[in-house]
């Protein structure tokens, strides 16, 4: 089929035209001058996701076995608040489920690719280059159906944002041809590197840059909030946990938006204060986040009362933070249980209370916390009342 035919001839007619895409502007050795408020803000900000961070571990412990899970959940929130700003929206259960290769929702398999994504992120943040970027963008893409073959690899054609499907006129940013993609990724990185800017300020303005530069055929909001955290754990700001920095974004679309087209128009000083703001829900809801699964936590392990201290369901109980969707091969792939020993855990957690089996099925079964999915719809329910 000419792909002519799936425009009408009003589109077609609307399409045509001269246009203009983004040539980059480079910030290697860019150093923002922001309005005295502004640069007050991003330090508040910068002491509130120090905080947060500190917060989560000192909450558990550095000993717990529950702060690994705790990280572990704290990184799925931030990838799904990503995702959702683009539209990708799963609950909680359907998210635990994908991550187990049980569920049928689309939009959690994707949202889980995000997960790697942010993950890919993290390992390699203390090396960030343009393979890492390429890697995360790999472990987004590879599982998103239909978009394998652009997985880890720039794009060879024109994208934009808004307008037209068919024709680049009346976007609201069109991307830079593909043949300056990759010098000014080069560019950004070198910008990355550098030492002597305030963090958040250089994470706010690599993250801009990054989506007015649009390497990707797709994918590149989620690529682009995934960077954010490795440059917030490569420069140590934020050591222990995952910040829900998308989560702030996630209240005001608009004003983040808005605020990256006025980068793109010469003004950093928005996009920082979209990023201050930003930290800082990310401190306040992300505290009250961990308060309220450490408290569920505690509220388990009384249920488990005088549970001999060798029976399996202590080791079960910490990853319901991070998994509270559970079945047998969960258990002995992650746990290294066997079959009867994961199917003793599961008996026990279920007479205390602590889980419930979901399927009614004989074979397959499913066990989940229900309480702990609450506090993470909650939480998510929260967000988009904004």
């Amino acid at each position: 089929m000419d792909p002519e035919d799936e425009f009408s001839r009003a589109e077609r007619q609307r399409g045509s035209g001269p246009y203009q895409s983004t040539i980059p502007a480079r910030i290697a050795e860019y150093s923002p001058r922001l309005p005295a408020p502004i640069a007050a803000d991003l330090e508040d900000a910068t002491t509130a996701l120090v905080d947060f961070d500190a917060h989560a571990a000192l909450t558990l412990g550095s000993g717990n076995a529950a702060l690994g899970p705790m990280s572990a959940i704290l990184l799925r929130t931030e990838s799904a608040t990503s995702s959702q700003i683009e539209n990708l929206a799963a609950g909680a259960r359907q998210l635990a489920l994908a991550e187990l290769d049980e569920s049928k929702s689309q939009n959690a398999k994707i949202i889980v690719a995000n997960v790697r994504a942010m993950e890919a992120a993290l390992a390699l943040a203390d090396q960030l280059d343009e393979q890492s970027i390429l890697t995360m963008h790999r472990e987004l893409l590879s599982r998103q159906p239909g978009w394998e073959s652009h997985a880890g690899v720039y794009r060879s054609e024109l994208v934009w944002v808004g307008g037209d499907r068919g024709s680049p006129r009346r976007a609201k940013h069109i991307g830079p041809q593909a043949g300056l993609i990759q010098s000014a990724i080069a560019d950004t990185l070198e910008f990355i590197q550098r030492d002597d800017l305030p963090v958040l300020a250089q994470v706010a303005i690599a993250h801009a840059q990054f989506e007015t530069i649009h390497p990707f055929a797709d994918g590149n909001g989620r690529t682009g909030r995934a960077l954010v955290q490795a440059i917030l754990r490569g420069k140590g700001l934020v050591r222990n946990a995952t910040a829900p920095i998308s989560a702030g974004l996630l209240r005001d679309t608009d004003s983040y938006f808005e605020a990256l087209t006025s980068f793109r128009a010469g003004d950093a000083a928005a996009i920082v204060k979209r990023f201050s703001s930003a930290a800082r829900y990310a401190s306040v809801s992300g505290k009250k986040l961990v308060d309220d699964l450490a408290q569920e936590q505690h509220r388990s392990r009384e249920r488990l009362g005088n549970l001999r201290a060798q029976a399996g369901a202590w080791r079960v109980l910490p990853h319901l933070i991070a998994q509270p969707v559970i079945n047998t091969a969960y258990l002995q792939s992650e746990l290294g249980m066997n079959a009867m020993s994961a199917g003793r855990a599961l008996g026990q957690l279920t007479d205390a209370g602590v889980l419930n089996e979901s399927t009614g099925l004989r074979r397959n079964r499913v066990w989940q916390q229900q309480e702990v999915l609450g506090i993470l719809d909650g939480y998510a329910e929260n967000i988009r009342r904004g």
